[in-house]
């Protein structure tokens, strides 16, 4: 029984670290512009956000490289911190109905406020459209987009590809240090780097993994 659930857990957990992505979101160049309709029925569009720094963050909450990054309060801590600063964040979940992580809106509100996030959104993309564009692989998969609406972050939320809650502190932090030096009108020193986390949950046949 407990070779099962060891087994399982790790299937849960497969590992995916990705490669530099070669899709349409390449960092330098205009990010792809997206429509999507929030947890509380309001729809987004990126166009809508010009003139404002934008961070996307894909999320699956069963994923334990998420769970790790949630049950710590680090993304919190961090969503928190951009939307004080005037940052547009948008969490986005791309699983398919049927996937793992899939959510409605009614069941990924409660989730959200049960962990105190605080993105300013949460986008409910099920066909996985704007996680195609991006090219999105894992969760969590993080971009940043400037106010003229160029992709200037794309990559892992740290530099510890684990699920170990204690790497947490001694984690460089990719993009708090990328918005930090956005902010106060530095080039960002580290604009690509390899996502890491559980495989989006794409529809059937266009998993990413």
């Amino acid at each position: 029984m407990r070779r099962l659930v060891t087994t399982s857990l790790l299937i849960l957990a497969a590992a995916f670290i990705a490669g530099p992505s070669l899709g349409a979101a390449r960092v330098g160049e205009p990010a792809p512009a997206f429509t999507g309709t929030d947890t509380r029925g309001r729809t987004h569009t990126l166009d809508g956000y010009k003139g404002k720094w934008v961070v996307l963050e894909w999320h699956n909450e069963g994923c334990p490289y998420v769970v790790k990054h949630y049950d710590t309060g680090n993304m919190q801590k961090l969503q928190k911190k951009a939307t004080g600063d005037g940052v547009v964040w948008l969490t986005i979940i791309s699983s398919a109905p049927g996937q793992q992580g899939h959510q409605t809106a009614d069941s990924a509100n409660a989730y959200f406020a049960r962990h105190e996030a605080a993105p300013t959104a949460v986008l409910l993309d099920p066909t996985g459209t704007i996680g195609r564009a991006y090219d999105a692989k894992t969760t969590p998969h993080m971009y940043i987009i400037d106010p003229e609406g160029r992709l200037v972050y794309n990559g892992a939320l740290d530099d510890k590809p684990t699920t170990d809650k204690a790497d947490v502190p001694g984690a460089t932090n990719y993009v708090a240090n990328a918005l930090a030096e956005a902010l106060a009108g530095k080039a960002i020193t580290t604009a690509a780097t390899k996502p890491y986390g559980c495989a989006v949950k794409y529809a059937t046949g266009t998993e990413n993994d």
